[in-house]
């Protein structure tokens, strides 16, 4: 494996990364839907199964499908792989948005704080990387 780029990707690279997950996510969230309802069962097992996603595809393979595709990976602060619990701590924000009433609110107000914090991060680091213990997204 070649090592990664030392200057992070741009957002809109980042955030079209982010975009075909949340796609992604969208589908299976849905699927799960028809099979249980759209009741809490669906809002508690729909957040698992989501958080889920990016903590396996950024555990097991390095990236998430949006990040694949678009040739970009997590890695830990030493660039190696991430850990179960980097990877956890790194996407626990993901599930913000299924806390009732305020979730979305509370979804709208992390994703400003880390779009902030990337664009001021030499790294391109934001608190979830740092939560992480130093993760980043480099090119793959």
């Amino acid at each position: 494996m070649s090592a990664p780029s030392s200057a992070p990707p741009s957002i809109p690279i980042r955030l079209g990364a982010r975009l075909i997950d949340v796609v992604v996510v969208t589908a299976l969230a849905a699927a799960l839907g028809q099979g249980i309802g759209f009741g809490f069962d669906w809002l508690v097992l729909g957040a698992a199964l989501i958080l889920g996603y990016f903590v396996a595809g950024d555990t097991l393979f390095g990236a998430t499908l949006g990040k694949r595709a678009l040739g970009l990976r997590v890695v830990s602060a030493d660039g190696g792989p991430l850990t179960a619990v980097q990877a956890l701590r790194r996407e626990l924000f993901v599930v913000l948005g299924a806390v009732p009433f305020v979730g979305p609110f509370l979804a709208l107000g992390m994703w400003i704080w880390m779009f902030v914090a990337v664009r001021r991060s030499p790294l391109g680091q934001g608190p979830h990387d740092l939560f992480a213990g130093g993760t980043r997204i480099t090119r793959a």
